[in-house]
């Protein structure tokens, strides 16, 4: 149990705005345009699209313009081979949030409020009400924004992290669950950022908590480099500069002295969206808490997305699909640390999610089927343990107004 939501069970063990907007955040910039700093929009992968037509509010000289947006999403899910404690189907709230947004001027501000769900694949399912409480709570993203020139800022608060390419909440991405890299990966960080624009090259790096230990001593930093309109790289790394002991339901214990790689291009033309990724981590050995060896992952996954509807996404029959694969090094004897299914275990996924948007109003359904190899036996699934693969079903509606 080492994924970032089974942390939430065993907290010792392991856990592009691209709409009519622009990609949110810290990853690339909408193509065919210059890299920007950071948007406080919620960053969004596609399909879904933020509404168009927010509500916005003129508080005058003082205030600006603040715009208040949200996420109102539910999904019913069923699923086989399930843990203790976990159901074979249930029905949540995987969305309920308000976000409040002034994203212009000198000083700029993004607070997201309200309660939410964390499905992961190859995970159990903790339902909104337990994840909220157990990770970042009422407020799981909070900064304040100096913006000196338009090529300069800098970011103070609970931050959405610069790694990979899957986002913390499930309306942001492609697939309704997160993949297995993503649970190698911080989600949200308190602490400082600075991005700089230079040229087609976006620059961001942060001193920050990690995974949400309350401990600044990691370092994160990208850079994403504009090749042209339909082409873009990240170069993303991040890592803890020392170690830490920390270990809570938001915090897994080995992922948070970790050092963590990303190499993501993203293709983006018309209808498509093209983005594969690898991921590398290195876990140092740490005696005092169990860790007698090193450990590393390496992991890569793709990402399709194909728009019946074309452009803009707006509206229309989107076809998602999503593969993986990740690695782990060590033997169950040798005091390796568990990153996944048991020290030298891999696993592979696929996730296929068909979704539909009329304006603010999307449906979409999910199948996925995540199986494990080489994995120690009572770490994977099933009542005991010991089924090595799972396929989840799940349904989510709602609202992005």
């Amino acid at each position: 149990m080492r994924h970032r939501t089974l942390a939430l069970l065993a907290p010792v063990s392991a856990a592009w705005l691209l709409a009519s907007v622009a990609r949110a955040d810290e990853q690339a910039p909408p193509p065919g345009a210059a890299p920007a700093p950071p948007s406080l929009l919620p960053a969004m992968t596609g399909p879904l699209a933020v509404n168009a037509k927010p509500a916005s509010f003129d508080l005058g000289p003082l205030g600006g313009k603040v715009y208040i947006t949200g996420a109102l999403t539910g999904l019913a899910m069923w699923q086989n081979s399930v843990a203790p404690g976990d159901l074979d189907s249930q029905l949540d709230i995987s969305n309920g949030q308000v976000f409040i947004s002034k994203s212009d001027g000198l000083f700029q501000y993004f607070v997201e409020v309200g309660a939410y769900a964390l499905p992961d694949i190859g995970a159990p399912y903790v339902k909104a009400s337990t994840a909220t409480r157990a990770t970042y709570g009422v407020v799981p993203q909070a900064l304040f924004k100096i913006a000196p020139t338009p090529t300069f800022s800098v970011e103070v608060g609970k931050l959405p992290t610069l790694m990979g390419a899957e986002y913390t909440f499930s309306f942001e991405n492609i697939n309704v669950e997160r993949g297995l890299l993503w649970n190698q990966e911080p989600a949200v960080s308190r602490g400082v950022q600075a991005n700089y624009t230079l040229g087609p090259v976006a620059f961001s790096v942060s001193l920050n908590d990690g995974l949400y230990s309350n401990h600044y001593s990691w370092v994160s930093g990208s850079a994403t480099w504009t090749i042209n309109k339909t082409n873009t790289l990240a170069l993303i790394g991040a890592g803890n500069t020392e170690r830490t002991d920390i270990a809570t339901t938001a915090t897994p214990l080995f992922q948070n002295n970790e050092q963590i790689y990303n190499l993501i291009y993203t293709y983006t033309n018309g209808p498509w969206i093209v983005e594969p990724y690898v991921q590398y981590s290195h876990v140092p050995n740490y005696p005092a808490v169990g860790g007698f060896h090193s450990a590393t992952t390496f992991g890569g996954a793709l990402f399709i997305d194909y728009s019946f509807g074309g452009k803009p996404r707006l509206a229309g029959f989107s076809l998602p699909v999503r593969f993986e694969y990740i690695t782990t090094s060590g033997g169950p004897a040798d005091g390796t640390p568990n990153l996944l299914y048991g020290p030298g275990s891999n696993a592979w996924s696929i996730t296929v999610t068909p979704t539909y948007q009329y304006k603010i109003y999307f449906i979409r359904a999910e199948l996925s089927y995540v199986s494990a190899t080489n994995a120690t036996p009572g770490s994977v699934f099933g009542p005991n343990g010991l089924a090595t693969s799972q396929t989840r079903g799940l349904i989510e509606t709602g609202v992005l107004f």
